[in-house]
């Protein structure tokens, strides 16, 4: 699916998260929480996920089901058995997550009118592929439930995170579980008075950023737009106020097991500066890319005019500068003709395990990116310009299966 632009949303106003009905787990039935739910969908390898499927109660058994309608079974007797309870009553969610004593976010979960004339403003920053749409679509059709919110950051003034601080002090929490050092914390508002108390003013300033999730929002709306869609013309969301608790944003590294690093670096000096570096691979600097591997260590600045024209043909004039951008187009494709194949580029979150994967001789090319901004990212996402597919990474994203928005069962869309 190539969106690589969008209409702009500048004109648009203030988001409306409205109050559901989740469902969670209940531990007196289901055990410890810290031992049924997930870590982020990218923060998990092929093997863990199988590992945890193994569990009874565990998410994984839903959420990387290559049966979707035998997981929504599953979710039924769940259900059926008390494992998972619905709320009674409509409630928004506070959220946080603590590293120790740190906070790492703070927001609020509710639900997100993404289609028709309520659905609330929000600026997705990525392209989207369309196979992937495709699976999430299924899944999400054959499943019927939401299991991981949609995050948006949105920036308030500081305004909406004290709000959040100020209820959150005050009342108990409902649940709370630990998995991989982070500590996660939920507080449920039922009161409709304390609801418009920590959701006035969202997004008044500047319209949400969607910041993890943009194929299950494109699933979403596809099935909006079916007959019987109008369950999905909303979404489980978390809105978090990046004046309070700002997002941790990264770069999303390529790893190209098949081609050897020295000569990736010489035949990107036919189309760009590549300088050796003596000292070792380390963090690209704003407007650099790093080649790694075989021992060696590259840097790589200055893309010939030529040559990059010839590669963005077609595609924003803003892509010449993104460096996701470049390296896929200019130097993947254009330049090293690695195809589009499964395994061909491996998409790395952290620049150690990129660096560490090809240390052995002829393991391949790590193509380290630099550390992108929010404010950048923003800035043409207003222009109605998508990034290429995997170009960030923001974090830390809510633990799967914690809140959920499971719909009422009846004849698929």
């Amino acid at each position: 699916m190539n969106l690589t632009t969008v209409p702009s949303r500048k004109a648009r106003a203030c988001v409306r998260l409205l109050p559901f009905r989740a469902v969670r787990y209940d531990p007196a039935q289901a055990g410890q929480l810290s031992a049924v739910l997930s870590p982020p969908h990218d923060d998990m390898s092929p093997a863990y996920a199988r590992a945890q499927r193994a569990r009874p109660h565990h998410i994984a058994r839903l959420l990387y089901s290559p049966a979707p309608r035998d997981a929504a079974g599953q979710l039924a007797r769940w259900l059926e058995r008390g494992v998972l309870r619905r709320d009674p009553e409509p409630s928004l969610y506070v959220y946080e997550q603590r590293l120790g004593p740190r906070l790492l976010q703070r927001g609020i979960i509710g639900e997100l009118a993404v289609t028709g004339a309520d659905a609330g403003p929000v600026l997705p920053h990525e392209d989207v592929q369309e196979h992937v749409v495709r699976q999430r679509a299924a899944h999400l059709n054959g499943l019927r439930a939401q299991l991981e919110p949609l995050l948006l950051t949105h920036r308030s003034g500081g305004a909406a995170g004290r709000r959040l601080e100020e209820w959150a002090s005050e009342h108990p929490r409902v649940a709370a579980a630990r998995l991989d050092g982070v500590t996660h914390h939920l507080w449920q508002c039922t009161d409709p008075a304390e609801q418009e108390f920590l959701t006035s003013g969202l997004g008044a300033r500047r319209i949400p950023l969607l910041a993890d999730g943009h194929h299950r929002l494109a699933a979403s709306r596809r099935l909006s737009r079916r007959r019987g869609g109008l369950p999905w013309m909303r979404n489980l969301a978390l809105l978090v106020d990046s004046a309070s608790t700002p997002l941790r944003l990264r770069p999303i590294h390529r790893l190209l097991p098949g081609l050897e690093a020295a000569k990736a670096a010489r035949a990107a000096s036919g189309v760009a500066r590549v300088r050796s570096l003596p000292s070792g691979p380390r963090p690209p600097r704003p407007g650099e890319l790093v080649l790694a591997g075989d021992g060696g260590a590259w840097s790589v600045t200055d893309p010939q005019p030529s040559a990059l024209s010839e590669a963005m043909a077609g595609l924003p004039e803003q892509w010449r500068g993104e460096p996701a951008a470049v390296t896929d187009r200019l130097l993947i494709t254009s330049c090293w003709s690695v195809p589009d194949l499964p395994g061909a580029v491996v998409h790395v979150h952290d620049a150690d395990r990129a660096v560490a994967a090809v240390a052995r001789q002829g393991a391949g090319t790590a193509v380290l990116l630099p550390t992108p901004t929010e404010n950048g990212i923003r800035d043409l996402a207003e222009q109605g310009v998508l990034l290429p597919r995997k170009s960030t990474s923001f974090g830390p994203k809510p633990a799967v299966g914690l809140v959920m928005r499971v719909l009422p069962r009846h004849a698929p869309d």
